[in-house]
């Protein structure tokens, strides 16, 4: 099924090689096209004026149109992470170069922000336990980088060591 609703990312001068790190980070990615702007457009002829680019299948459309508009936590990109092994590794990629935040959440080298979450979260925050699901809720609050051992044994009650 083709996708009906593409994410449109403004950058200054930036798409192409956002894009570039982004296909690097994520599996099933790709540069699909890349258009240039022509004679009398907005910025030099011959810039690359959008990239569009697919991330793990996702489509995505990166425009180089200038400084007047910036990235923030407004709008992020979550990613399930199956596994904690999977958690670090989308964190520190990226993150490196970029801002980590509380939470799960960070802003790569783009500004642009991510949600790095393990699956199995949602069931500890929506435990029928009220107790257990606040002491998951608090074991995340005062992560950066989500540790799903961690909210567990703090759901469970248990001190981290």
């Amino acid at each position: 099924m083709q996708q009906k609703i593409t994410p449109n990312l403004w950058f200054d001068t930036e798409a192409e090689e956002a894009a570039g790190f982004y296909t690097t980070v994520f599996t099933n990615s790709r540069i699909v096209n890349v258009t240039h702007y022509t004679e009398g457009a907005p910025r030099p002829a011959g810039t690359v004026m959008t990239v569009e680019f697919e991330l793990d299948g996702q489509r995505f459309v990166g425009i180089n149109g200038g400084p007047e508009f910036t990235f923030d936590e407004a709008v992020s990109f979550g990613i399930d992470c199956a596994t904690q092994d999977e958690v670090d590794y989308y964190w520190d990629r990226l993150s490196e170069g970029g801002e980590e935040g509380p939470c799960g959440w960070l802003k790569d080298r783009y500004g642009l922000s991510w949600q790095v979450v393990p699956t199995g979260m949602e069931e500890l925050f929506t435990d029928p336990d009220p107790e257990r699901a606040q002491r998951a809720m608090q074991a995340m609050l005062e992560m950066g980088k989500l540790d799903i051992a961690a909210l567990r044994s703090a759901a469970d009650g248990v001190q981290a060591t």
